[in-house]
């Protein structure tokens, strides 16, 4: 499928997303909007949520194909901070869409959960581009940290109507030294936990082999 046929299923979506509810988007809707027949739309995509996620691939490249190398002058929040905005800035020309989907996810369970796995995936990527770890469990742990708090900016930065998005980064800016706090609690946690296995592993007694049962069965005459 070429890619330009994908950007105008994503497009035609996200079009769609900027006028009315998730829910009320059908499948058909999508193919009419980007001029293709159903069949072509099915041979690009699994459905709408494959549709987004390909729409969250295509800002975190533009994303971190602008990043510049992260550097050991610059903490991680620093960087982290810089590579948000950067993707708020990607992300202005869809607001309409985003807020009608952020809308969307509260009313519906099912889509909140979908969109999360999408966003976990691109969390990775963006933590990476700011030197961040997500390998482990503290890996994970800090993942999903990154999601949960992207949810509590989003509300504040699709309200902001100041061109210099003063409120986004002051929200942006508390939310990450809460995320900061919240890490070096899981950190010291998840290092706990990993003295305490150790510890019982290097206590615990072997096993000893079993030894086979002696053969009381009689030999055949």
């Amino acid at each position: 499928m070429p890619n330009e046929t994908k950007t105008q299923i994503v497009d035609a979506l996200l079009g769609l997303l900027s006028a009315k509810p998730y829910a009320e988007i059908g499948l058909g809707d999508i193919a009419a909007r980007a001029g293709l027949s159903l069949g072509a739309l099915r041979e690009a995509y699994d459905g709408k949520i494959d549709i987004l996620a390909d729409f969250m691939r295509r800002i975190d490249r533009a994303v971190l194909d602008g990043a510049e190398t992260p550097s050991t002058d610059e903490s991680g929040r620093d960087r982290l901070f810089d590579l948000i905005m950067k993707r708020l800035d990607q992300m202005a020309p869809y607001r309409a869409a985003i807020g009608h989907l952020a809308e969307s996810a509260r009313r519906d369970p099912a889509l909140a959960l979908c969109l999360n796995r999408v966003a976990l995936d691109s969390a990775r990527f963006t933590l990476a581009g700011a030197g961040i770890s997500t390998d482990g469990l503290r890996g994970a742990a800090r993942t999903q940290g990154f999601v949960l708090m992207m949810s509590r900016v989003l509300p504040v930065w699709l309200k902001d109507e100041d061109p210099d998005l003063s409120k986004t980064m002051a929200a942006l800016d508390r939310a990450l030294e809460h995320a900061e706090t919240w890490s070096r609690r899981t950190d010291r946690a998840a290092g706990l936990v990993c003295r305490v296995a150790n510890r019982l592993h290097r206590h615990r007694p072997e096993r000893r082999p079993r030894e086979p049962k002696p053969d009381t069965a009689q030999p055949a005459a």
